[in-house]
């Protein structure tokens, strides 16, 4: 398989011949719906996943009250499960497919002796495993210091970006609950930027029509975030349509 041939992830795509090789022999297809667990709180993480194409991975902080807190969003950029980890080691948090799509998958062990194998590959994703720490770094910053409209906003972008796609298929509820608030609250949001001309709403999802307008009312998370990917992985992180 040549590198025009490859899965589209951008982490894999890094990979020289040789290296890609190794993992190919490895992994296997797998097609998950939207709102599709992949692990658990407690779970054993055997298995890693690469999201490809429009396929979005959502880390999601279980509360005792039984609220799901969305921390970060896993695209083409990256991959979830177990990375860097050395055997089997139990999920902190739901980890829940996004948007549905294909996913590329391996066993953990697997990636551990590719990793093993070349110096490369285990130097790329304790790389990877660096630039996701930073994302829920300032995941945590953006939850403690923005407004919820600048947080709904830089959500929306992050998605966009990651699914190289103006249309999103989410509901409000959804919405809301990604951010943390209530659906009340996040319809009237909405309701403000499809006013403001930058997103058209429609049952089950919605369009980002003015891109520009939308970052402008985006706390600048989303790009500090871009920029350590960018430092620490060139050419990883997707580029926003339009740029």
């Amino acid at each position: 398989m040549t590198a025009y041939q490859r899965p589209d992830n951008h982490l894999l795509r890094l990979l020289s011949e040789p290296d890609f090789a190794l993992f190919q022999r490895h992994t296997d297809w797998f097609g998950a719906h939207a709102n599709q667990v992949l692990y658990s709180p407690g779970d054993s993480m055997g298995t890693v996943y690469f999201p490809c194409g429009p396929s979005v991975a959502s880390f999601r902080v279980v509360t005792e009250e039984g609220q799901e807190i969305e921390t970060v969003l896993v695209g083409k950029e990256g991959a979830v499960g177990g990375i860097v980890s050395h055997g089997d080691v139990p999920a902190f948090t739901r980890i829940v497919v996004q948007f549905g799509g294909p996913f590329l998958r391996m066993r953990l062990e697997d990636l551990q002796a590719v990793q093993q194998q070349s110096r490369y590959a285990a130097h790329l994703f304790a790389r990877y495993a660096d630039c996701l720490l930073a994302q829920i770094f300032q995941s945590t910053a953006c939850n403690a210091a923005h407004s919820i409209e600048q947080r709904l906003a830089k959500w929306i972008i992050d998605a966009m970006d990651r699914r190289d796609d103006r249309d999103l298929p989410l509901t409000h509820a959804q919405l809301a609950a990604m951010v943390g608030i209530g659906r009340n609250y996040a319809s009237r949001l909405l309701q403000v930027f499809r006013q403001h001309g930058l997103i058209q709403t429609r049952r089950g999802g919605l369009r980002i029509t003015d891109q520009a307008g939308l970052e402008r009312r985006a706390c600048r998370c989303h790009n500090a975030v871009k920029q350590h990917f960018e430092r620490v992985m060139l050419g990883v992180y997707p580029l926003t349509l339009g740029r």
